[in-house]
């Protein structure tokens, strides 16, 4: 669902549950953050997600195992570690059991790398293959990170390279080289845990991840409830190999068409940036990377502790004050 249907479909259900009437919801439909929050007692809160899809890869085990990191990716976003996940699942009448197990396995060993257990979940009948998980994380309820606190003068930093998006479209039309597929396969199967962590440790402002509305949809967020404005160094921003060669071919997905259509308003870029790459910069992303604001003193700390950990990290930009976001 494109963000301005969504954003409409849930507008009624804000007036039914008031904020003023549920202390304990840290962050939910009035904040509109990347999960839910809620406070069990002074030192425990949970975080609450879920998230499913069709298959990216033709692999089931990876496909799985992509969809698992995808679904836990937003405990990470809200600065907690991951408890127990659930399967939600969809599955043809046809589709061979060795290759539901496979799927499932997949999903099953990323949440073990997680460190939380899978505890059941549920399945029914469609015509199309869909799998991902419902997440319980948990997080103190002082130390939740969300959109919400970047600050001017902030330096943004990403954790994954961006373009995933328009790889997986370009392969289901066989136009991706597999080498390609490979590098966004590995980067989408890949957790946020550590760079969470690292992140946490470093002391961040702001905190989101890149998935469906894209980099600058969910920069957009982060800047309208953050009431500053963010600016990225195009020269800057990180793309698996083959993004910008797809982009060049016109190989975008619906879905960016429609995340420009709604957040068009909130981005502008400067002269010269080829409108190819203003797409690209709207494709979704799927288990993208961890976008971060924090102060500029904490940024050498930052990149030292990720390099030390193997963890990727890039400086892409700053932010100041104003509104909306700016691609420079």
């Amino acid at each position: 669902m494109g963000p301005e249907t969504l954003a409409q479909v849930l507008r009624p259900l804000r007036s039914i549950f008031p904020p003023a009437n549920f202390p304990d919801l840290l962050v939910g439909l009035a904040i509109a953050d990347d999960a839910a929050v809620w406070r069990i007692t002074d030192e425990v809160a949970v975080i609450l997600t879920l998230d499913f899809f069709t298959p990216v890869v033709d692999d089931p085990y990876l496909y799985g195992a992509i969809a698992a990191a995808n679904a836990m990716s937003d405990v990470y976003a809200m600065g907690g570690e991951v408890a127990l996940a659930l399967n939600i699942a969809a599955f043809p009448n046809d589709l061979p059991p060795e290759m539901i197990s496979e799927i499932l396995r997949g999903g099953a060993e990323k949440v073990a790398e997680a460190g939380g257990v899978l505890a059941g979940g549920h399945t029914i009948d469609d015509k199309e293959p869909k799998y991902g998980l419902a997440v319980m994380g948990l997080v103190h309820p002082q130390r939740v990170f969300t959109k919400a606190g970047a600050r001017a003068g902030d330096v943004l930093v990403l954790t994954k390279p961006l373009g995933v998006g328009l790889i997986t479209t370009a392969a289901k039309a066989d136009e991706a080289d597999p080498a390609h597929l490979a590098e966004a396969a590995a980067s989408m199967s890949r957790l946020n845990r550590t760079a969470a962590r690292l992140l946490r440790e470093a002391g961040v402002d702001a905190l989101t991840d890149i998935t469906g509305f894209a980099l600058l949809g969910h920069g957009c967020e982060m800047a309208e409830k953050s009431g500053v404005r963010l600016r990225f160094d195009l020269q800057r921003l990180p793309f698996v190999s083959g993004a910008r060669e797809y982009a060049d071919a016109w190989l975008f997905p619906a879905g960016a068409c429609n995340n420009e259509t709604a957040y068009k308003s909130c981005v502008s870029f400067a002269p010269g940036i080829p409108e190819e790459v203003q797409q690209l910069l709207y494709t979704p992303e799927t288990s993208g990377g961890l976008l971060a604001a924090l102060s500029a003193e904490k940024v050498p700390g930052l990149l030292a502790a990720c390099a030390a950990a193997g963890q990727d990290c890039w400086v892409v930009g700053e932010v100041v004050e104003g509104e909306g976001v700016e691609i420079k």
